[in-house]
């Protein structure tokens, strides 16, 4: 059977970081998108089996980091461990740097991120939709970006 995730790819893959009772993780998103101007919104849709998930409920801030596709291997890393077990940014070799409005990291390496504030949450059955308000946006670096085809495959834009 054809997965819609199958139908949609490629999609750029984020790395989304998060902070909560001084913990700090980082899980690997494909279904994230935009949705306004104005206000600046912006939604990543969380498994509710996954570890970041009740850390993005506690804390209501989140942010989007935009990888470069010279890091896939440290996203394919991100995406098969729990940070339940492992510290992702040391075991990563990602560099963290404060947000700037929000009590979160994010990864110094991206190619820009969002800062975002949760302003709902919707259960969509396997996933949690998190609304964000984009409180801030840094632009780090023009470069070709991550896109997942599927399984380990990737590509990146032309």
């Amino acid at each position: 059977m054809t997965k819609i995730s199958e139908l949609s790819n490629p999609r750029q893959t984020i790395l989304v970081t998060t902070r909560y009772n001084n913990k700090d993780n980082i899980i690997t998103l494909d279904w994230h998108t935009p949705l306004s101007f104005e206000p600046m919104l912006y939604a990543i849709a969380v498994g509710k089996s996954r570890f970041s998930l009740n850390l993005i409920k506690n804390s209501k801030v989140f942010a989007v980091n935009f990888m470069p596709y010279s890091k896939k291997e440290e996203v394919l890393f991100c995406g098969r461990h729990s940070g339940q077990f492992k510290n992702k940014f040391k075991e990563a070799k990602l560099e963290k740097e404060e947000c700037q409005t929000i009590d979160c990291p994010a990864i110094k390496d991206s190619c820009n991120h969002l800062e975002c504030e949760v302003i709902k949450e919707i259960d969509t059955g396997d996933h949690i939709l998190f609304i964000g308000k984009v409180a801030k946006f840094k632009n780090n670096k023009n470069t070709k970006r991550l896109f997942h085809i599927s399984g380990d495959n990737f590509t990146t834009t032309i």
